[in-house]
């Protein structure tokens, strides 16, 4: 009998080996306005957590700051290890990777050079010039998990931007990321490419912890195990879809917004 597929669950998957995150106090100040106030996180492995909110609310300065992108105080610390005030390069060594709203890829590069160069991170300029034997199992199981495999020797440049966007987030699995945060992952999809793109995210998720900053409800409703609502750099809300959609101050902080329907509707 086959082994069931793990889930992302509320919570995470909590076990003796379960990684953690935390984020506490976390603060940016922009000349005195504060874009993040206190945000305080807890995630586990095994968690998809959805980071939600009007715009400006600060979801991606959150991510910016957990990644070394703006400075920030507080604290981020992941299974023990401190990484506020570290360089961008020391988080993403420590498994802690980010996508953007727009793909980041070499597009004159095929599929398969794209990965080879993400997994030759930490390698010299010299040794990535140098062609591999063969392809690494963490680069095939990435494009297995992404659904890339057919087009692996295709340039990133044709593909289509929900692929683009799979490729991005394989190019994290392949450095060995634990910790992937996801800027707006479906934004200019269509609706099959939003539903791969959730099964995606619940693949790599039973594994790892993911974030997602979103804004389409519809999707956060249909893949999100928890969520938490940002609304003038603080938090607000935190738990189940469920919760959030019945939370009082979520539904005033989106009255009046083009979400806000979109938020309460069907189960609310």
């Amino acid at each position: 009998m086959t082994t069931p597929e793990k889930q992302p669950v509320a919570g995470g998957n909590a076990g003796m080996g379960t990684q953690y995150f935390q984020v506490r106090g976390l603060t940016v100040d922009f000349d005195g306005f504060k874009a993040v106030d206190g945000v305080d996180l807890t995630l586990f492995q095994g968690d998809l957590r959805f980071l939600i909110g009007p715009n400006g609310a600060g979801k991606t300065t959150v991510i910016d700051a957990i990644t070394g992108l703006v400075p920030a105080t507080g604290s981020v610390n992941k299974s023990g290890v401190e990484l506020l005030g570290k360089k961008v390069h020391q988080i993403a060594r420590a498994g802690v990777g980010r996508t953007f709203q727009t793909a980041s890829v070499f597009e004159q590069l095929s599929v398969l050079q794209n990965l080879d160069i993400a997994a030759g991170a930490g390698r010299s300029f010299w040794t990535l010039l140098r062609r591999r034997a063969g392809v690494l199992p963490s680069i095939e199981e990435a494009l297995e998990i992404t659904g890339l495999s057919h087009l692996a020797d295709k340039p990133a440049g044709v593909l289509a931007h929900g692929q683009k966007q799979w490729l991005e987030i394989g190019m994290l699995l392949v450095q060995n990321a634990d910790v992937l945060l996801l800027d707006e992952p479906v934004a200019g999809m269509s609706t099959e490419e939003r539903e791969e793109t959730g099964n995606l995210l619940r693949r790599i998720g039973a594994e790892r912890t993911v974030v997602a900053v979103e804004h389409d409800m519809d999707f956060m409703r249909a893949f999100a195990t928890s969520v938490t609502v940002l609304a003038r750099g603080k938090v607000i809300a935190e738990g189940s879809v469920a919760d959030v959609q019945a939370d009082p101050k979520v539904q005033e902080v989106y009255l009046g917004t083009a979400a806000a329907g979109n938020l309460v509707e069907e189960g609310a």
